[in-house]
């Protein structure tokens, strides 16, 4: 059992439960390889019978990712992860995987443009439908928002782009009531900054080719699941389903996910059904520059918020700068939240509102020298986008202005630079717009 007094960056990385024979290692060795090889018969019996551990074919598991998982399922004091090949996978098979069949996600209306655009798009398809409210953190106004077929509430803890910050707590509370999970989408935050499941999450997703990886060099997705929700609440049959490899070797009978794995029913169906046939499976270098990434996160994230502060302060007062949205400045909504569930700090992403026209906001990016101008966040480079022709691009003008879009909206990235390195390149690009 972990000493859950250590510090953070001691704390529950290096030792998250890997596998004995990963310890003698300084580095986790990288299982480049396709399948395994079966000490004999009973052996394979054993692992395609799910009764006996160990590694089948790395688009189901793989050594090196199942490092991966289980130091996330830690670090987030969930009971087990499954690692994907993007962070849209890990969106895509959790909202598939809670509406299976048909049924509706409510979900707030602040969230990345690639989810609301698959939301919107892709999943009605296959008739399971998202039900944006722009009550999410108006609870008793939310709670008219559910219906009979209403299966998750979908959050991100602090949204894209605008560092809206959920009221986790009485998010899970409201989803408790009606038997169904809340899930968050913790990217941002990572599980440096907060831990959703101590505030009554059941699922929480990473892009893990954001923060959590943390260089740019990797697409990456995970899903961490608490083992603790009632899937055998009466809303969920899917995972009552029994499958022919979920079967009792001696027996023959076969078994349901809650009886296979009780305390992580959600990743092992998401890994039998989804992953094994649809694919979008994580390799194994990638899990390695994950794992390389997730050893700095403590510190990287610190300097990043640091950052972040400052720079936000900074825009506060520029007369080029018509707002700013930062949970970590006193004038934002959110700001008591933020101090309640990220009291280490509001994260590393932010954005603020060109004031300006739309032509001289692009001078102004095309000005920009030290910052990268680029979709990504959590880098160790600090990114800065025009996020509603980029990242929100794909929305209608009436969605962005419904997910308080509007089109002056620059969002930052904090990364490592010298915090005055960075003010000083946005101070010359304003001047020489301005001037």
């Amino acid at each position: 059992m972990l000493n859950e007094g250590l510090h953070f960056d001691t704390l529950k990385i290096r030792a998250a439960y890997d596998p004995a024979e990963h310890r003698q290692s300084v580095a986790v060795p990288i299982y480049q390889t396709a399948a395994y090889e079966f000490r004999d018969t009973a052996n394979a019996d054993g692992l395609f019978a799910l009764t006996d551990p160990g590694f089948l074919y790395t688009r189901v598991n793989n050594p090196t990712v199942d490092v991966l998982e289980r130091r996330v399922a830690t670090l987030d004091g969930g009971s087990a992860a499954i690692a994907l090949a993007s962070g849209m996978a890990a969106i895509s098979y959790t909202i598939l995987s809670l509406a299976e069949g048909g049924g509706r996600i409510l979900s707030s209306p602040y969230l990345y443009g690639g989810s609301v655009d698959a939301f919107q798009k892709i999943f009605p398809k296959f008739n399971i439908h998202i039900d944006k409210s722009p009550n999410i953190n108006d609870i008793a106004a939310l709670e008219r928002d559910l219906k009979s077929d209403t299966k998750a509430i979908f959050v991100e803890s602090v949204s894209n782009p605008n560092g809206v910050v959920a009221d986790m707590e009485a998010l899970a509370a409201l989803a408790h009531k009606h038997g169904i999970p809340l899930v968050v989408d913790n990217t941002f935050a990572t599980p440096y900054l907060l831990n959703p499941i101590k505030h009554g999450a059941d699922i929480v997703i990473y892009s893990a080719t954001k923060t959590l990886n943390g260089h740019g060099n990797l697409i990456a997705g995970l899903v961490v699941e608490t083992g603790t929700f009632p899937w055998d609440n009466g809303n969920f049959p899917q995972f009552e389903e029994t499958q022919y490899v979920l079967r009792d070797r001696s027996t023959g009978r076969k078994r349901t996910f809650l009886e296979l794995t009780p305390d992580a029913p959600f990743v092992t169906r998401i890994r039998l059904h989804y992953l094994n046939y649809f694919g979008a499976a994580l390799g194994p270098f990638d899990a390695y520059l994950a794992l390389l990434g997730i050893e700095t996160l403590s510190e990287r994230v610190t300097k990043q918020v640091s950052n972040a502060q400052k720079v936000a302060e900074w825009l506060e007062k520029n007369p080029h700068v018509e707002w700013v949205r930062y949970p970590g400045l006193p004038s934002s909504p959110y700001h008591a939240l933020a101090k309640k569930y990220l009291p280490k700090g509001a994260g590393a992403i932010f954005s603020f509102g060109f004031k300006g026209t739309i032509e001289q906001s692009e001078a102004f990016l095309n000005a920009i020298e030290l910052w990268s101008y680029h979709v990504n966040v959590g880098d160790a480079r600090s990114l800065i986008v025009n996020s509603p022709k980029t990242t929100h691009g794909e929305q209608t003008p009436e969605e962005q202005r419904f997910a308080n879009i509007p089109p002056n909206l620059i969002r930052l990235s904090l990364g490592l630079e010298d915090p005055a390195d960075l003010i000083a390149d946005l101070d010359q690009a304003f001047k020489k717009v301005f001037r």
